[in-house]
């Protein structure tokens, strides 16, 4: 079998897939992508460009448009090199982020799998979430061309996934026979409960190993998305009411999906700022590899999980793998996943003084929830574990193939 990967990023959600393809005897792997570091054995890359148009000026509602069309005659020109060395793949498989829309132009008889995350709505999920925002007109017509050419991958691609039940429900209707729901997976044998585990990170000079309450909260990006205001107004009564616990806080000092901060400011420079915080009980550890980051999840006492109507985090997974009790947003993407009471705790997203009561009930009778915690792994096990979910992926694409 001949598979084609597209991504910007290398090798983003298909890192467990392409990994296991590579390994696999009679199976070759070719993947275009812009991002020149990371590396897997007997995958080859292969690397391009957006193609820019200097002289380009339209309506700004096509900014976002405009990216995506660089971005897919990019990897057209890629595939093109490739197809004239005289590779043609069985399937292409392609993260749906700009670099498809032109890929069956290049290979026109070869399906294509689409991985779609997102369809955008303005009203019900994560643009109107929070009720101090107001949508303007101009809002409510730019969202309906951020779509558009999500709309041009659904009708070129042959089938469409999506990682969950609720990312499925925002596409259109009409596309809905295209989809199948597969989440990416995620290792359970490498996020796995450590009973005796110790917090140390010599890097930073942090050891918690004498530490019993251990409140943890990771993210890709510090930020309105991600529940960060919520979360760093918990860590100041946590904090106030409990002069022992310390905190733990993973992740960038970044915004990656919410509006920043008009002073200019990080979300984490302006809470550091504004809250009366223990600085020597809140600990800062950026981005962590993944032994570590697999670490921390294992020393957590409480976990906290927090995110807007959006896209599910992979770290909500796997730390109820991981055995973590978890505090998690009353939000529709974690209710797919987080039953409350059973293999965690929901809580108001906008109720810091709720996330902080619940962590108050976790850490002060914490030996009394072993099967939420035996429930949380169990979840992530039956419904999210890697190899079952490659399992379905493969299916799938040897379907597509036959």
């Amino acid at each position: 079998m001949r598979i084609l990967f597209i991504h910007r990023n290398f090798p983003g959600q298909f890192l467990y897939l392409t990994t296991y393809l590579s390994r696999q005897p009679q199976v070759e792997v070719v993947f275009i992508t812009q991002r020149q570091d990371n590396h897997i054995p007997n995958v080859r890359k292969l690397l391009y460009q957006p193609v820019a148009d200097r002289e380009y000026h339209s309506h700004h509602y096509l900014r976002e448009y405009h990216d995506w069309i660089a971005h897919g005659q990019g990897v057209a020109k890629a595939a093109q090199r490739l197809k004239q060395e005289g590779f043609i793949p069985d399937i292409i498989y392609a993260h749906v982020w700009g670099g498809e829309l032109f890929i069956k132009d290049i290979y026109p008889d070869v399906p294509m799998l689409g991985y779609f995350e997102w369809y955008t709505h303005a009203h019900g999920s994560d643009l109107d979430f929070d009720p101090a925002t107001r949508l303007s007109l101009d809002n409510l017509h730019e969202v309906r061309i951020k779509n558009s050419p999500k709309l041009v991958s659904l009708t070129n691609c042959d089938h469409a996934l999506t990682p969950t039940q609720w990312q499925f429900e925002q596409f259109p209707q009409p596309f809905h026979p295209k989809f199948s729901v597969i989440h990416d997976g995620v290792c359970t044998n490498f996020y796995h409960p450590e009973p005796e585990a110790k917090l140390i990170i010599p890097r930073l000079g942090l050891d918690l190993s004498g530490t019993q309450e251990i409140v943890t909260y990771a993210t890709s990006g510090m930020e309105p998305y991600r529940g960060f205001p919520q979360f760093m107004q918990a860590a100041a009564i946590i904090q106030h009411r409990r002069p022992r616990c310390h905190i733990v806080v993973g992740g960038n000092d970044a915004t990656f999906y919410s509006q920043k901060r008009p002073d200019g400011k990080t979300y984490k420079e302006y809470f550091l700022e504004t809250l009366n915080l223990d600085l020597d009980r809140i600990h800062f550890i950026g981005f962590l590899e993944l032994a570590a980051y697999a670490k921390l999840l294992r020393a957590s006492r409480v976990h906290i999980y927090l995110s807007y109507p959006y896209i599910l985090s992979w770290s909500l997974i796997e730390a109820l793998a991981s055995g973590c009790l978890v505090i998690a947003s009353d939000t529709a993407p974690v209710r797919e996943v987080v039953e409350d009471g059973k293999n965690g705790w929901l809580v108001d997203f906008f109720s810091p003084e709720a996330i902080a009561d619940k962590v108050d009930e976790c850490l002060d009778h914490f030996n009394r929830f072993p099967a939420i915690r035996e429930q949380a792994r169990a979840t992530a096990i039956d419904r999210y574990d890697v190899q079952k979910m490659m399992g379905k992926t493969l299916d799938l694409i040897k379907q597509m193939m036959a």
